[in-house]
């Protein structure tokens, strides 16, 4: 581990940043680096300039992907270099507003039910009925589903905050036919093709969860797993 690269682990550990922020941070100081081959100290505002429009212009990443490497390269040179970082000098690239895919009922409903894999339904049905971040939802403990309180226990959400959502009746009967068919121990939603490893799957998982269910379904909309954070589920949410 380099002497740069180990300053700034240990100042965002220090700071209670989650393991997904640091997963992230570290490696686009590093592709920043990479770019000049040379050692990111070195570097200031204009090869910062320059890195932005090479991400546009050759990578063609989109704003928000832009928007989180500077962020990492604030957290680098403010942070753990101690140095002032002017926005005037570095701006964040201005981002193009969407209005977010919102499905009707009837539309859910179908994407749910054309699943191709029960584990793949069951997903589909957690995240519509909790609201949860594809992250979080892979997270899931076994321990999180709460039957006696009826609600669903999330942790680490946006902020690293806890908090704790409902949980319904047809979801509860659900989950318990997901754990008798998987037996899962710790976490509930297992990762490896089997779904027995001891590790949580990824939240590739889910988008391909969504991904293929969109297709069956013969949604044209585009469909990602934060459309079913837009709808408000029902109560009465059918199993059918």
């Amino acid at each position: 581990m380099t002497r740069l690269r180990k300053m700034m682990l240990e100042e965002l550990e220090r700071r209670n940043y989650s393991p997904r922020t640091i997963e992230c941070y570290i490696p686009e100081v590093e592709d920043f680096a990479r770019y000049f081959h040379c050692p990111p100290d070195r570097l200031g505002p204009q090869h910062i300039r320059e890195y932005q429009a090479y991400l546009f212009n050759q990578r063609k990443l989109a704003p928000s992907s832009v928007t989180q490497r500077l962020a990492a390269l604030r957290f680098f040179f403010i942070k753990t270099l101690k140095r002032r970082w002017s926005v005037a000098e570095t701006p964040y690239p201005k981002q193009a507003r969407h209005l977010p895919t919102v499905l009707s009922q009837e539309e859910v409903a179908r994407l749910i039910n054309a699943a191709p894999t029960p584990f793949y339904r069951i997903l589909l049905m957690t995240l519509y009925a909790t609201g949860a971040r594809r992250n979080e939802l892979a997270h899931l403990k076994v321990r999180d589903i709460d039957s006696q309180r009826m609600v669903v226990h999330i942790q680490g959400g946006k902020g690293r905050k806890d908090r704790d959502v409902m949980l319904s009746p047809v979801l509860l009967e659900a989950l318990r036919e997901h754990w008798r068919r998987l037996k899962p121990k710790t976490w509930l939603f297992p990762g490896s093709r089997a779904h027995t490893a001891p590790r949580p799957i990824t939240s590739k998982v889910i988008w391909h969860a969504c991904h293929q269910a969109a297709l069956r379904a013969g949604l044209h909309k585009r469909v990602h797993p934060h459309t079913l954070r837009h709808y408000v589920p029902s109560l009465t949410m059918s199993s059918n």
